[in-house]
């Protein structure tokens, strides 16, 4: 009898965590319990699968070769952050108040990368440290990782004026550096934030239906593109769409543990 008792009570003990777990996702995303229906049409969107990697791991270290600043022979990033923070290559140089170079971990098979820091980035000099920053962190939680467990930066490491788009100018200025806290972090994975990450990454101008549900490319590095998460903020219809994307690439972290175990 009493083990009967145990175990109704082991039941309630579960139901109760899964209730819990599924008012944590609807309050990140909306209704995720998905009839079977549409776990097929999930199912069958995550088989358009990645267009074949172009790179390797040497692919960034043979785009940094041509560069000769002795930035780009830094051994880490602390090093490297040292080296780079008080650039001055184009007029945000000037503008910004804190250079924001990314946090998190230093050997992360996960990069989290947005367009550009905001204004509490640029006061408090870490990415992604305000509302939208609060809900990429639950986000994260939600396929379980924390903030440690990957890094997130910026393809801009200063704030443009306003949060304008980042200019073609200034990407090309910056970009390098990017490339080399990639080459020094080696990931398996980008989760590109936001159209205007997306686009500059991929050297593309395609519209979010086009780039989403598809695995791409950048330099070697499988990409996984989603809604920026301040657009979530403004637009709770996406934020389905993008679970549907966090979800994709958690399935494939895991495929990617268990295939190097």
């Amino acid at each position: 009898m009493n083990s009967l008792i145990e175990q109704d009570s082991s039941n309630e003990s579960l139901k109760a965590q899964a209730k819990a777990f599924a008012v944590q996702q609807d309050s990140l995303f909306g209704d995720i319990l998905m009839p079977r229906g549409d776990a097929r049409r999930q199912g069958s969107q995550q088989e358009r699968q990645p267009q074949p990697a172009s790179g390797d791991d040497s692919a960034l270290t043979e785009r940094l070769v041509s560069i000769t600043e002795p930035w780009v022979n830094a051994p880490s990033l602390e090093s490297l952050n040292q080296m780079i923070c008080t650039c001055q290559k184009c007029p945000l140089g000037q503008s910004r108040t804190r250079f924001v170079f990314g946090t998190g971990n230093f050997n992360a098979d996960i990069v989290v990368i947005g367009e550009a820091p905001g204004a509490d980035e640029d006061a408090s000099g870490e990415p992604f440290v305000g509302l939208a920053g609060q809900l990429l962190t639950k986000i994260l939680a939600a396929i379980n990782l924390k903030r440690d467990d990957v890094f997130i930066c910026n393809i801009l490491k200063c704030r443009p004026p306003g949060n304008r788009k980042p200019e073609p100018f200034e990407v090309e200025q910056c970009e390098p550096y990017l490339l080399k806290q990639l080459d020094l972090i080696r990931p398996k994975f980008i989760l590109a934030l936001g159209l205007t990450a997306a686009n500059t990454l991929l050297n593309k101008r395609a519209k979010m239906s086009e780039l989403r549900g598809t695995v791409h490319d950048y330099h070697g590095i499988r990409v996984v593109v989603t809604y920026h998460p301040a657009a979530l903020l403004r637009n709770q219809q996406w934020k389905r769409p993008a679970w549907e994307d966090v979800q994709r690439l958690r399935r494939m972290y895991d495929e990617e543990q268990a295939a190097a175990s």
